[in-house]
């Protein structure tokens, strides 16, 4: 199913494993020390959720295109290049944010989401080109240690900076980090570490990658799969901070629901374990439906009150095994020649969830209340659970 590749790579190497997983902890330490800020500098901005919600609508249609043409751009610039540009944009992400200016918010959350695509992507393409099937759970297990740590520090640590007055360290130190994680890549790059030398996957068309992906049972199930924990994501990092606020706590709480649902992923080892017991495919429709019954419960309890707390949380669990898990069908479904095409495709997920999640937020405040947009989400995850049956046994 794989590319041949040197024998050496066929088990990755611990030092290999770690890098990548060093390399995913300061590009999401640069965008957890935000991830509670923005939400809040956005309320305090624009005055209400709905405005809110338009803004990260107006910031998914960039990313989105952005993602969808990251094929193309690697047919002008070498891998590498591409993930140098990522970093750019999220060094210029942390200072259009920091003007909290309404034109330059939008634009900095979307070029800030375009940089977690073009990385993700990147890294996916990286791992696809070189690390065998028995290999796939190991190295995610570990990079969500790493990424583990950086999501447990950020959020509160980027929280507590704003609510004593220091904004600008905030948003300095994510610029910073972004800095250090390019130069780290580069050190990689330019070192002995195999994984990140020169791209073994070329690029297609966007447009006829849509309707190859499409066309494949399996990949259009990992998508859906994926599409539904980003949402709970999206909902979780852009409407909890706005949650813990409406029951009555401190902005510094909700950096600190934020980190303290991060610790979760420093668990990563024990779900693989557990998946290897029970089956992958048995842990992710189980998540899928936790995270369903969670967030119907948080429609439930309606207006925020401290109890949705408990949910969110529950709901997360769910989230957290998602993201140790819920690439793999995709990883291991995908066929070696259409790895570049089909990942570029797959990776639209962040972008689809960041467009979707805002957009059924507008339609229910129009409608109703944003308790239909907690029952709309619950009925997205067990959909998807029950679709996720439809996967191999043994994946």
């Amino acid at each position: 199913m794989f590319h041949r590749r040197p024998a050496a790579l066929d088990q990755l190497s611990d030092n290999t494993s770690k890098s990548l997983a060093r390399l995913a902890g300061l590009e999401g330490f640069s965008r957890s020390l935000l991830v509670g800020t923005i939400p809040i500098v956005a309320l305090s901005a624009l005055g209400s959720k709905e405005n809110v919600a338009q803004l990260y609508l107006f910031a998914g249609i960039l990313t989105l295109f952005v993602t969808l043409n990251i094929g193309t751009l690697e047919s002008f610039l070498q891998r590498r290049w591409v993930v140098t540009l990522g970093a750019v944009f999220l060094f210029l992400a942390a200072l259009f944010l920091y003007t909290e200016k309404s034109a330059l918010l939008s634009l900095g959350i979307g070029m800030r989401s375009a940089a977690a695509s073009i990385f993700s992507v990147c890294m996916s393409l990286y791992i696809m080109d070189y690390i065998g099937k028995r290999d796939l759970s190991r190295n995610e297990s570990r990079r969500m240690q790493y990424t583990g740590l950086s999501w447990f520090i950020g959020p509160f640590l980027g929280t507590w900076l704003v609510s004593i007055g220091q904004t600008a360290i905030a948003f300095g130190l994510s610029a910073l980090s972004s800095v250090l994680m390019l130069i780290y890549f580069w050190t990689l790059r330019l070192g002995s570490n195999q994984v990140l030398q020169k791209a073994q996957s070329s690029a297609k068309n966007p447009l006829l990658a849509i309707r190859r992906f499409t066309k494949q049972k399996y990949l259009r199930v990992a998508y859906g799969i994926t599409l539904s924990r980003s949402c709970f994501w999206v909902a979780m990092f852009i409407y909890g901070p706005i949650y813990v606020l409406e029951a009555g706590y401190p902005a510094w709480a909700a950096g600190l629901l934020l980190s303290g649902i991060s610790v979760m992923l420093f668990f990563s080892p024990l779900v693989k374990r557990l998946a290897d017991q029970v089956g992958t495919r048995q842990i992710i429709v189980g998540a899928l439906l936790l995270t369903g019954l969670s967030t119907a419960a948080l429609g439930l309890v309606g207006e925020a009150k401290p109890i949705g707390l408990v949910f969110w949380v529950s709901g997360a669990v769910g989230g957290v095994m998602l993201d140790v898990l819920g690439n793999i069908p995709f990883m291991r479904m995908v066929k070696p020649r259409e790895r570049t095409s089909m990942t570029t495709v797959f990776s639209t997920w962040r972008e689809a969830s960041e467009l979707l999640t805002p957009t059924i937020v507008t339609v229910a405040l129009l409608v109703y209340d944003f308790q239909l947009f907690f029952y709309i989400l619950a009925l997205m995850h067990i959909g998807s659970s029950f679709s996720a049956t439809r996967l191999p046994k043994r994946l």
